[in-house]
């Protein structure tokens, strides 16, 4: 059955939240989303009524969440397989910034100050896109190079269920839960596997980018709206622990931690386990083939856990 959702409420963190809706295994939803600061497809803000509250405490703003959604039959030790079916981009403009206190260049966080130095300026920027041609484009007037055309590749900047041990996380936390991982892997066309670990799995999403380096390393990417179509599954018994993605060209597995070098071996560590359980590769000759042909991309190292997607070419699998 195809969903078409309509949020009523956008959520700030990642847990067992209210579900926004019950859905069964192999059931297809479609919603707009709105961007990572709470702006929808006209630019109009979320109102204030719409926004998820805790009494007694003030959340984060960033990254409003639709969903949950409650998948009926997912129970702890299975997993969601969630396909990417189609991100439409829903709006002809998309911004970035350089924020104090954030992004690769500071050790500060927000509102507290780390070091000793000035936190960096508060730089906005303003990019149109051009959809029929995929572009997005920004002027630059205080450069050599007035203006730049760079490709866009919309994908999902933040996605994940109820995190383990009935944690609550905010959406610009990534985790074994998935959440922010910032990685343009989760794009139109790939199937994301998340562990589940509370029954109904409590899928939530947002923060839909329109294109975005290695790292964002600024750590704001480009931020805009999006219709999602999504097409979710449940894998019994599927055991896994940290998020796993497959396109046509790789199979994948995400590291979510800090220090950076930690979230580089959770990653290798989970594919080469899936090469071993799934692909029925002997440990230490997976060990060495991985050596040799993975791929590596750092998603983020801004969020307060840095992404790191480990990737093995499907050429090297066994046939079926």
């Amino acid at each position: 059955m195809e969903h078409k959702f309509k949020p009523k409420i956008f959520y700030f963190t990642y847990g067992t939240n209210e579900p926004a809706y019950r859905i069964k295994p192999g059931d297809i939803v479609v919603s707009e989303t709105v961007d990572a600061g709470g702006f929808d497809s006209k630019g109009e803000p979320i109102p204030e009524e719409m926004k998820q509250k805790i009494g007694g405490t003030v959340l984060s703003p960033s990254n409003p969440l639709i969903g949950p959604f409650y998948v009926e039959g997912a129970e702890a030790g299975d997993a969601l397989s969630i396909k990417i079916e189609r991100i439409r981009l829903s709006r002809e403009t998309a911004w970035s910034r350089h924020p104090p206190n954030f992004g690769c260049l500071t050790e500060e966080g927000p509102d507290r100050r780390l070091l000793l130095n000035e936190p960096i300026p508060l730089k906005a920027f303003h990019w149109r896109l051009d959809i029929s041609r995929n572009l997005g484009i920004l002027e630059l007037p205080n450069s050599r190079t007035k203006r730049v055309e760079i490709p866009l590749h919309p994908f999902i900047g933040s996605i994940g269920v109820a995190p383990r041990f009935g944690r609550v996380e905010t959406a610009l936390t990534p985790g074994e839960y998935g959440g922010n991982m910032d990685c343009i892997e989760t794009r139109e066309g790939a199937t994301l596997f998340l562990p589940v670990f509370s029954k109904g799995g409590y899928l939530s999403l947002g923060d839909i980018h329109a294109a975005q380096g290695d790292g964002e390393i600024c750590g704001v990417a480009l931020e805009t709206t999006a219709e999602v179509k999504l097409r979710i599954n449940v894998v019994k018994g599927a055991g896994i622990t940290w998020p796993r993605i497959e396109d046509d060209e790789y199979i994948m597995a995400v590291g979510n931690s800090r220090p950076l070098m930690e979230a580089f071996k959770i990653a290798h560590v989970e594919l080469l386990n899936w090469l071993v359980s799934e692909y029925e590769f002997e440990e230490w000759e997976g060990f060495q083939l991985m050596s040799q042909v993975g791929r590596c991309r750092v998603g983020n190292v801004v969020d307060p856990k840095y992404t790191v997607v480990a990737k093995f070419p499907k050429r090297y699998l066994p046939k079926p």
